[in-house]
């Protein structure tokens, strides 16, 4: 996979998951995709599963993406997720691919937290960089 082709059906992805045209967000998988969710011990087997609690999602989604990164069958995604407008929590999401869909999605979210004073004098001045430019600041999912 090139970076592009990941760019675009992430998009894809991220604008449609979590509503009625979730059909569309799940375009990006194989039928027997696995998806994971080790923070709480979920796993899911399966495009149909995967898409039947999704399609359900009880929340409006705003991700906001900060970095696609990777490489051949191995990609990975960062950013800020809120839910229904909540505070965001930093997702990490974990793509293997299997030709041109996803065969195993692995996502971790973590909550922000402040910096140590202790690692301060090694720590770069200033905000960080925003990491890659050819990303929308929101993408509200559920379309």
């Amino acid at each position: 996979m090139e970076y592009e082709q990941v760019r675009e059906l992430l998009l894809q992805q991220w604008t449609y998951t979590g509503g009625p045209n979730e059909s569309k967000a799940s375009e990006l998988y194989h039928d027997d995709v696995v998806l994971e969710f080790p923070q709480s011990d979920e796993w899911f087997q399966g495009k149909i599963n995967q898409q039947g609690w999704r399609e359900r999602y009880p929340a409006k989604l705003d991700f906001q993406p900060q970095e696609i990164r990777g490489s051949g069958d191995l990609w990975v995604a960062e950013g800020l997720l809120s839910y229904d407008g909540g505070e965001p929590l930093h997702y990490v999401k974990i793509l293997e691919f299997r030709g041109d869909k996803v065969a195993r999605e692995t996502l971790y979210f973590a909550d922000s937290f402040p910096a140590p004073q202790w690692r301060q004098p090694w720590a770069a001045k200033g905000p960080r960089p925003k990491r890659q430019h050819d990303l929308p600041e929101h993408v509200m999912g559920g379309n």
